[in-house]
């Protein structure tokens, strides 16, 4: 954050709520944040004019959008800037209902590791999140192991997913005509606008998307009795066992922050402490999402 001020919380969370909904969405407008503080339209402009004044070279307000958006020369104040900010404020908006949780509320006397944050710009972003709202094609440049200077692809784009410690966006890729993850921080340039979707390729016709999975997980076998009883609270297990439900392409990732080879155990059951007690039933999940 490039300004340090003494800000009452609730007004230091608003001005961070403009600056990423502006730089990762493109666009912010009093209802915004009106609906997400539970404030009226009145007050919220009032929130936005005061922002302004703070940061009077980062918002400029468009006619034809009805909104603000961010100027060329957009540079954060209150955020850092991070695509994490934005990613993690939807994540908790899903599961909470509430922008707060996205906006590090943290407690005193705790520690968090700090992980590497993957590249991603914000150009990217908006793009994605612009074509799975209008149900757009994108063209993209997107890198990977098999084409590493990248390739082009058209994609209908779908949902954002954060998964073993990354952010993909759930699409439809039109190349191999069916539905893919694709990590955010491998799309290179910026993506354009390829009209609309050919067909019915958003999320309520992506079968596998759609389809729930339970994952069964037990204490490692090989473990004495008084181990597997530990493990079994340390994971608040049921008669011994923990059953997971998620999306079935979500299923190896889920897995993977588990620590959990799907192929083969770990030599130390120590080491494995949990496995899957319905492997079979998750084989197609495990293969290919």
């Amino acid at each position: 954050m490039n300004a340090h001020m003494p800000l009452a919380w609730d007004t230091l969370a608003r001005y961070r709520l403009i600056e990423i909904l502006a730089l990762w969405e493109g666009r912010v407008v009093a209802g915004q944040i009106g609906e997400a503080f539970g404030i009226g339209r009145q007050q919220a402009q009032k929130v936005l004019r005061r922002y302004r004044d703070l940061a009077p070279e980062n918002l400029r307000y468009d006619d034809t959008r009805h909104g603000f958006l961010p100027s060329p020369n957009f540079l954060p104040r209150f955020t850092q800037g991070r695509v994490d900010e934005y990613l993690h404020l939807l994540n908790a908006h899903d599961s909470l209902g509430s922008p707060f949780a996205g906006l590090g509320m943290g407690a005193a006397n705790t520690e968090s590791l700090p992980m590497p944050s993957r590249t991603i710009s914000p150009s990217v972003v908006r793009a994605v999140v612009k074509a799975a709202r209008e149900g757009r094609r994108l063209e993209v440049t997107y890198a990977s192991f098999s084409s590493p200077a990248g390739e082009e692809r058209i994609l209908v784009p779908h949902t954002l997913v954060f998964a073993a410690g990354r952010w993909h966006v759930r699409a439809y890729c039109e190349k191999h005509r069916n539905y893919r993850d694709f990590v955010l921080s491998r799309f290179r340039g910026v993506p354009e606008e390829a009209g609309a979707m050919l067909g019915q390729h958003d999320a309520a016709h992506d079968e596998r998307w759609q389809t729930r999975v339970a994952v069964r997980l037990i204490p490692d076998r090989r473990l004495p009795q008084d181990e597997r009883d530990l493990l079994a609270l340390d994971y608040g297990m049921y008669n011994g066992e923990l059953e997971l439900h998620c999306r079935g392409p979500l299923v190896r990732y889920a897995l993977r922050e588990l620590g959990i080879n799907p192929h083969h155990a770990e030599a130390n059951p120590r080491a494995q402490q949990i496995e899957i007690a319905n492997r079979e039933s998750l084989a197609s999940w495990i293969l290919w999402s």
